[in-house]
């Protein structure tokens, strides 16, 4: 049977609560709960099908990416919106960033032909999200300026990425890949 899966980077548990905590605002104010069916994260590869049976391929092959990568430090820098619906964390694009989504996008390609035609001739906008898909126009016109003049800045060091799978309407962590230190 296939799953779905994603590949993305989890900030530490201090952040992650502060993200949590805007992710509950909109369910509070707005009724936007969508964004609480995952933990915050930054998305470096979206969704993919892959057979549930075989999920153990892709597992070794992340595990052997991460090997080769080092850390980095990825900067949260105030909130941005893709109009009408979204709202997010905005995540600063470094090279390190935009490098390892890259090298990650190639090598899911090259190695188990992992493809996402959406993702072509689309450049990466990483953000975190704290509101989407269910998060009204109206409601959106309500909350964005509140979160447009909001100040976030944090930053942390990224030392894994994570796979998540979906299962029970939600997403849940997988396993983590470590980079090398």
């Amino acid at each position: 049977m296939e799953r779905l899966y994603f590949i993305a980077l989890l900030p530490p548990s201090d952040i992650a609560e502060e993200v949590t905590r805007c992710k509950q605002q909109f369910a509070d104010r707005h009724n936007a709960v969508h964004a609480l069916r995952s933990p915050p994260h930054i998305t470096l590869y979206p969704p993919f099908r892959y057979p549930e049976e075989n999920i153990g391929i892709v597992e070794n092959s992340l595990t052997e990416f991460g090997r080769d990568r080092a850390s980095f430090t990825v900067r949260l820098r105030g909130f941005g919106a893709f109009p009408p619906r979204v709202i997010y964390v905005n995540v600063i694009k470094t090279p390190e960033l935009m490098g390892i989504r890259e090298e990650l996008v190639y090598f899911l390609g090259d190695r188990l032909q992992i493809r996402d035609s959406r993702d072509e001739g689309r450049s990466f906008s990483p953000h975190m999200t704290v509101a989407f898909k269910d998060l009204s126009k109206k409601a959106f016109k309500v909350a964005w300026p509140e979160f447009e003049a909001r100040s976030f800045q944090r930053d942390f060091t990224v030392d894994r990425l994570t796979l998540l799978e979906h299962h029970s309407g939600r997403w849940h962590i997988l396993r983590d890949f470590p980079f090398r230190i």
